[in-house]
């Protein structure tokens, strides 16, 4: 068959389905440069020689094709072919490749001359080439074409990968990026037209201030375009402020979060309420157990993503509070060793181990992280109480052995697999261990006080009597393994199935004594099987569902309060649906079904609107959230020998139900982010302690026989109310002098209305307090400083403070407000392929400690200022 056809000899040619159009024509002008840039990057690729960056320039010259098809449609007269439709998933494709190259690039304020090795060169000219093909989409669409925003989208983020390649070409055979520098006048100038403009470091700011989301959707968006407002917490910033867990990570990084820790752990709230309302996620995956906060190492962690509210009916209604999805990274270098360790005083210790393989089409992904401290006290006095004759009262120390943290040891271990068939099926399996044991001083005591009241004399004296504090530590091991499915179907169907199993056991490791020898007795053993297919369809260009089932199966059995067996079955239906109403206006709408063996069946819904134009964005949602009650709840007993309290199980309790009602606006540019949140949460039924009646536990046998024993008997009931009010605000700005500055404040209103027994009268009363744990503000401010020196040398300096007011406790009251600040320095030193980065820097740099008395409300329970040291190391081939 011949080349030549000799039809376009008189300046006419056929578009897709035959239609003759002029080769002077907008249309041609479009598809025609997107054919040049496409030949620019055929000769890109014959400089490349990293293999990750060649499959992905091959794949780029591929979806070219698929965007010049599409631009040679007339999709007025014809319709667009299969084959031919660019879809978001090519935009997010980029843009995740952006991430990657900017992970290992020093950051950039000033713009950059074009030049430096042959391949750099070369990608430079194909990213001018990319910002004309676009001019030219962008004029066709001007001329009165129908042009989908997906093309204008990927041509817009290729153009930005073409020039951080550009960058990673040059550094990766050590040449400098030459900078344009001219006077200060200049520079000012130059910042000013820069504000309104696109310049060349606009992608570079775009990870740090619109950075990808998957979270609410379950599909990619930038953060300006999501439909639901999402909180981000990158990899540089845990990096930066050199965070040991996440949780740690999200108290010093975001206002919505505090923690607490007291002798079972640390514990978080958000939003005014505790993590039992709080979904953690990890890739979207529900983690479960009572160290699921622990069982993620930050060296795998890319960003953390954090909205609030059950906003999607794609996770689940449980997320009453909201969800936090930790998103983590996978390498796709052929090689990648990576180690840290940090170190810091009374035994504080955290290290990590990383080895990434990527063959062919197989790839391995290993994680080991082991953690250590030992136990600290701050004041090691109890205080007592006691009364005179006469009513005043005065205070009676005594040495309290038990520390205020405790010592601990932890391993956890991961390991993943998956094996790419193509590029539209892909498998994996997965796995993780996780081991954590307390060590308490074995010879720790405490002290409980009794009182005596002379008969004759009404004289009141008090006794003293030490006791051993402990007689046991904590020992927690959890597993997890499963695996799942990618399937591309089409390019308007995406099919994904995950199944995994995991299995949490908490036991009380009792010490040897002259009565007994050491044993161990299980506290709680849980297992959890979740099985998910859920599919993504793209039905019309306006709208895109999400729709999918799911079962979640539960079991609980306990030595301790002696449950043998206990199950239940969840079944879920959902969908999800993201509709483009008006150019600038889309809604978000889902439905989720519930089923659950013990509690029957349960609709679930969520709305959403959002409307953005330039850089505004407002969005408004609702969410219905339905949590039943925990297998813990239904069954698990308690005794609290201390204060001679019993606690019955209870099968008769409710599922807690809340309205979730949510207001953002934002604005935004490439040099600032300010973003204001308005919410409102009513949540009902709330499951909490009811004292038992002297009358009820008189009316039961069992009851009167605990009674005997116990001085209260209580039970888990519906007894609670929480409406909670706040409004969180957000400002991050980015100075071309290498500053970034971040504030976040949180006003959290939280009111409790609970149902207290009154013990003279026996009757219940209606009580309003705080929220337990709860604090009404909160803020976090975060000042950083990036310097590129070298090439091969780049340092950053930041400072971290967290603030907030009173902590409410329903049993011990409030804790003081307290404020850390902490001094971070780290270093970036690359050598050709290995990485270091030496690390130092000051928790609590102004020593706060807070020295109350034992069995009180601890605001903080850090040591005082501390020293830290850390080195990372990371090997890429």
């Amino acid at each position: 068959m011949t080349i030549y056809t000799k039809t376009g000899d008189r300046g006419m040619t056929s578009l897709v389905g035959g239609q003759r159009v002029s080769k002077c024509c907008c249309r041609l002008d479009a598809y025609g440069t997107v054919d040049e840039l496409n030949s620019h990057l055929g000769m890109l690729l014959t400089y490349c020689t990293d293999d990750a960056d060649t499959s992905f320039l091959a794949h780029a010259q591929s979806v070219l094709f698929v965007v010049g098809g599409y631009l040679a449609t007339d999709n007025s007269t014809t319709e667009v072919r299969e084959g031919n439709v660019v879809t978001q998933e090519m935009t997010t494709a980029v843009e995740q490749e952006i991430d990657r190259l900017q992970a290992n690039l020093p950051p950039l304020r000033l713009f950059v001359v074009p030049g430096g090795t042959r391949a750099a060169s070369c990608a430079h000219v194909a990213r001018t080439v990319c910002r004309r093909a676009e001019r030219m989409v962008l004029r066709l669409e001007e001329s009165g074409a129908k042009v989908d925003d997906t093309v204008t989208a990927y041509l817009n983020r290729l153009s930005d990968y073409l020039f951080v390649l550009a960058r990673k070409l040059n550094a990766d055979k050590g040449v400098a990026d030459k900078v344009w520098k001219r006077t200060l006048m200049t520079l000012a100038a130059i910042f000013i037209v820069a504000i309104g403009s696109q310049a060349q470091s606009d992608s570079l700011r775009t990870a740090m201030l619109n950075p990808v989301v998957v979270t609410g959707t379950g599909t990619y968006h930038r953060a300006d375009n999501a439909p639901v407002s999402v909180k981000v917490i990158s990899a540089k910033d845990i990096r930066d402020m050199q965070a040991t867990s996440v949780q740690d990570a999200l108290s010093k990084l975001s206002p919505n979060i505090t923690t607490h820790t007291n002798g079972m752990g640390s514990f978080v709230n958000f939003n005014g309420v505790s993590d039992d309302y709080l979904l953690i996620l990890e890739n979207g995956r529900r983690v479960s157990g009572d160290d699921r906060w622990s069982r993620i190492s930050l060296e795998n962690v890319k960003r953390i993503e954090i909205f609030s509210g059950a906003a999607s009916a794609l996770y689940g209604s449980e997320a009453i509070a909201g969800v936090v999805n930790i998103i983590t990274e996978e390498s796709r270098q052929r090689l990648e060793v990576g180690t840290r360790t940090k170190v810091m005083n009374h035994g504080r210790s955290t290290s990590d181990v990383n080895l990434d393989l990527n063959l062919q089409h197989f790839s391995s992904y290993t994680s080991y992280t082991h953690q250590q401290a030992d136990n600290w006290q701050v004041n090691e006095y109890q205080e007592f109480e006691e009364k005179d004759k006469d009513g005043s009262t005065h205070s009676v120390l005594k040495l309290n052995g038990r520390p205020m943290s405790q010592g601990f040891d932890s391993h956890n271990v991961s390991q993943k697999f998956e094996w790419r068939l193509s590029d539209s099926l892909s498998f994996y399996v997965t796995g993780n261990y996780y081991d954590h044991e307390t060590h308490r001083p074995q010879s720790a005591i405490s002290f409980s006080q009794s009182k005596t009241t002379d008969k004759e004399s009404g004289d009141i004296s008090y006794s003293y009597k030490a006791k051993q504090a402990y007689t046991y530590d904590l020992h927690h091991t959890s597993y997890m393994y499963g695996g799942g499915a990618r399937w591309i179907a089409s390019k308007r169907a995406r099919l994904y199935l995950d199944v995994y199993c995991d299995n949490f056991t908490s036991k009380y490791d009792y010490w040897q004594t002259a009565d007994k020898p050491a044993y161990d007795e299980t506290r709680k053993r849980t297992h959890y099987v979740n099985e998910t297919l859920r599919g993504i369809f793209r039905i019309a260009k306006w709208n895109k569902l999400s729709a999918g089932i799911e079962l979640v199966q539960e079991s609980l059995n306990s030595e301790s309060d002696n449950i043998d067996f206990e199950t239940t079955n969840t079944y879920n239906v959902f969908a999800q649906d993201e509709i483009t109403i008006l150019p600038g206006l889309e809604a978000l709408c889902g439905v989720r079904y519930i089923y659950n063996d013990n509690f029957g069946s349960h609709l679930t819904p969520n709305v959403g609107l959002f409307f953005h134009t330039g850089g505004f964005r407002a969005r408004a949602s609702y969410a219905g959230g339905y949590r039943t009650p925990s297998l813990s709840q239904l069954y698990a007993t308690d005794q609290a020998k201390t204060s001679g309290r019993y606690t019955i199980n209870n099968t008769a309790l409710k599922p807690e139900t809340n309205h979730f009602f949510n207001l953002n606006l934002e604005y935004g540019n490439s040099w600032l982010r300010v973003g204001v949140t308005g919410f409102h949460n009513r949540i009902n039924d709330m499951i909490n302690y009811r004292t038992l009646t002297e009358q009820e536990i008189a009316a039961d046998d069992h009851l009167s026989a605990l009674h005997e024993e116990w001085q209260t008997i209580r039970q888990r009931d519906n007894i609670d109310k929480a409406t909670l009010k706040g409004v969180s605000a957000n400002v991050k700005l980015l100075m071309p002098c290498g500053l970034t500055l971040g504030v976040g404040y949180t006003f959290t209103d939280a009111l409790s209305e609970t149902m207290s027994l009154n013990s003279k009268t026996q009757q219940y009363e209606m009580t309003r307090n705080d929220v337990d744990k709860s604090v009404r503000h909160v803020a976090n401010v975060n000042i950083a400083y990036d310097k590129t020196w070298t090439d091969s040398y780049r340092m950053h300096i930041s400072l971290n403070g967290h603030l907030q007011s009173r902590r409410y406790s329903s049993t011990y009251g409030y804790a003081a407000g307290y404020g850390q600040w902490d001094l971070n320095m780290r270093h970036i030193i690359t050598l050709r392929q290995l990485e270091l980065h030496p690390s130092v820097g000051i928790e609590n740099l102004f020593n706060k400690v807070d020295r109350s008395y034992w069995t009180s409300n601890f605001s903080t329970i850090s040591p005082g200022r501390s020293l830290y040291m850390s080195i990372a190391l990371r090997f890429r081939d």
